[in-house]
């Protein structure tokens, strides 16, 4: 008697368009979309369009949730504080003038890194096949 081993559904098991990481991550940082990189990702500043206008690609299954948020955090921490206490340390410079120079720096350079961040991470997840990106996926496991 032969047995039959069961099916068992991997990556590789369909046909797949073959996605390139770091291109898709550069298209989302460009704010548009990962597969083919013409379509605009954003309908508002930070909501993602239903699917694309070019090839109708559907976003709605990203879920970059707190990420880019954390990721301009981290990007911006990195430039602004080390350029601030290079300068304290330098020129030391009055406290009002600080201030009034970093605080702004920080906020402008974090609201125009949030949504190409956005992008990226989206653009992440779809060339992953992350979160409902993948169209292969089976139907009883639900993407979460």
């Amino acid at each position: 008697m032969e047995t039959v081993s069961p099916a068992t559904w991997t990556r590789d098991t369909g046909h797949a368009e073959k996605r390139d990481l770091w291109a898709a991550m550069k298209r989302g940082f460009r704010c548009r979309c990962p597969r083919c990189g013409e379509g605009k990702m954003f309908r508002a500043f930070l909501k993602t369009a239903n699917n694309c206008s070019k090839c109708g690609l559907d976003f709605t299954p990203h879920r970059a949730d707190d990420l880019p948020a954390y990721l301009v955090i981290v990007v911006v921490g990195h430039i602004v504080v080390p350029a601030a206490l290079w300068i304290e340390t330098n020129y030391s410079p009055a406290v009002w003038l600080q201030l009034a120079i970093y605080l702004p720096l920080t906020f402008i350079s974090s609201l125009l890194l949030l949504q190409p961040i956005k992008g990226a991470v989206v653009g992440f997840q779809w060339a992953l096949r992350m979160h409902g990106f993948d169209e292969n996926a089976p139907g009883d496991i639900p993407p979460v």
